[in-house]
């Protein structure tokens, strides 16, 4: 049988590999297992078992059959690309479109896209994540950097690991906070009741996420969040365990909500040191249409209208 192989190198990741493989591939837990189980995978060349726990710079090999591997394939789909130059792309990603492939998702990713418009993407992730230095969620919109080769690749990850790029986000939440401005400290792994949502636990990777209130309403608040460390569902989870979920959030927030097209939260600010020239960096995005229009309904206290 035709084997291929998806290679990556570990970088700030820490635990055991099967639950490193399961958070960068998303495949099923069962399914990584079997790879285990089989010795089809490798790491410093070496056949390891599923409780093996990385270090950095470990070199992961995972051999697959040549079917299994996701083809993915360019599509001319349309993108907010505000930004270019021979090592770096920005793009403003729009809300309800998926990162990069995964199971249920093979087209009309960012990635398909990416693909299709870009001539070049760095190499460093496997083969269905050309390009990504970090991700945002499906129905989150906003801003993500794109490494067009694996210099540039390594440089913004370096960057995201030491916490020097600049991520700002805002987004409508349930409820009132009595400061206009704090800091939300506590550790985030995946959640044991549901494995689709990040929790906050004793035993967690280390988060921090700034807030600060921008608007006032009267069962909404329009904050500003900055990230310093950027966990899966960050700011997700840092406000739904605060008592202040993001408005529309079908996963962490309540049922009765404002209408969308999910959360209401949006990438607005990304700043970062260019890879090559040491520049700093900097862009803004507008809110989408939905986001503004809610705003102006709220400011006009037009509840009925929500």
């Amino acid at each position: 049988m035709t084997m291929e192989k998806i290679n990556f190198v570990i970088k700030d990741e820490t635990g055991r590999i099967d639950k490193i493989l399961a958070k960068r591939l998303e495949n099923s837990r069962s399914q990584i297992q079997s790879w285990l189980k089989n010795g089809q995978v490798k790491v410093n060349d070496v056949i390891i078992k599923p409780n093996y726990k990385v270090v950095a710079n470990d070199k992961v090999e995972i051999a697959l059959p040549k079917a299994s591997i996701l083809n993915v394939q360019s599509e001319n789909l349309s993108i907010d690309i505000v930004y270019e130059d021979c090592d770096v792309v920005v793009v403003n990603k729009s809300q309800g479109m998926v990162v990069h492939p995964s199971a249920g998702h093979a087209t009309g990713t960012l990635v398909n896209a990416l693909l299709y418009h870009i001539d070049n993407l760095s190499s460093l992730n496997d083969i269905v994540r050309p390009g990504i230095v970090h991700r945002i969620d499906k129905d989150t919109s906003g801003l993500l950097m794109v490494a067009k080769n694996d210099m540039a690749h390594q440089a913004l990850a370096e960057q995201l690991k030491n916490h020097t790029s600049l991520r700002k986000y805002v987004a409508l939440v349930h409820g009132d906070f009595s400061h206009n401005a704090g800091k939300i400290e506590a550790p985030i792994a995946r959640s044991k009741e549901n494995r689709k949502k990040q929790a906050v636990v004793a035993n967690g990777r280390s988060a921090i996420t700034y807030f600060k209130v921008l608007e006032r309403f009267s069962d909404y608040m329009l904050v500003e969040l900055q990230l310093e460390t950027g966990r899966t569902h960050q700011i997700r989870a840092h406000m739904a365990y605060v008592g202040h979920p993001i408005a529309g959030d079908p996963t962490y927030g309540p049922r009765k909500t404002l209408k969308g097209n999910g959360q209401f939260l949006h990438a607005q600010v990304l700043g970062f040191k260019h890879p090559k020239t040491g520049q700093l960096l900097s862009f803004t995005a507008p809110l989408p249409d939905i986001f503004e229009k809610t705003l102006s309904k709220l400011r006009k206290n037009n509840i009925n209208e929500l």
